[in-house]
């Protein structure tokens, strides 16, 4: 019975060795459509690297920079079209000054890094960071709920019961709070009791009641 167990965990071993010597053979392919991810590259939240294009309502639009070996790129540029590959930011659910925001800060052909969490037709749900200097990285999620221009929401593509899951998640609305304590972006706006408050001293109603009660003041 052991020597069994033994068989099979070595062979499950051997099994984990090939997939990743395949993942890594296939970080040297360049993917120019979602669908071209291997599902392994998902499920094990792989990091790649691409170059930014366009930033649109729909994400961010990134052409996929592969792991170059010399002789495999020069032959995969005769024989793959350019494409792009559509990055949501994990997490987050994006305010309206959060596109304008990406545009200012994010250079046309930027250097990006996404790290693969989910899949959901033709974009993917990441997490996308750039280098800012030599030795800082930042992350797009985390920096957006920072300005205040977006608020934490489900990790689409994580089970919900992962330790990633929840890892992730926690660091968003660690971001989100940073943004609410110094009322930055959406969080400038007044409270609620303040808006309620504002609402009825506006009202056409309570402005004739004050009108009336004055004018009964000053008839006595």
């Amino acid at each position: 019975m052991a020597e069994r167990r033994s068989g099979a965990a070595e062979g499950l071993a051997r099994l984990s060795e090939w997939a990743d010597a395949h993942l890594s053979l296939l970080r040297t392919t360049k993917f120019t459509s979602a669908s071209d991810i291997p599902a392994a590259f998902v499920e094990k939240n792989v990091k790649l690297r691409g170059k930014l294009h366009h930033i649109t309502e729909k994400g961010l639009e990134v052409e996929h920079i592969p792991i170059s070996v010399p002789f495999f790129t020069s032959l995969q540029r005769k024989w793959q079209g350019p494409g792009l590959l559509l990055l949501r930011l994990a997490g987050v659910q994006l305010a309206p000054g959060a596109l304008g925001w990406l545009q200012r800060h994010l250079r046309p052909t930027q250097i990006v890094w996404f790290q693969l969490l989910g899949r959901e037709d033709e974009a993917l749900e990441c997490l996308v960071s750039v280098n800012k200097g030599r030795f800082l990285s930042v992350c797009l999620n985390e920096e957006i709920l920072r300005q205040g221009l977006g608020r934490a929401a489900r990790v689409a593509g994580l089970h919900h019961e992962s330790r990633l899951y929840w890892r992730l998640h926690r660091r968003l609305l660690r971001a989100e709070l940073k943004a609410l304590e110094k009322r930055r972006g959406i969080w400038k706006e007044e409270s609620y009791s303040e808006r309620i408050r504002d609402r009825i001293s506006s009202n056409k109603f309570v402005q004739m009641l004050k009108q009336f009660v004055s004018w009964l003041r000053n008839s006595v």
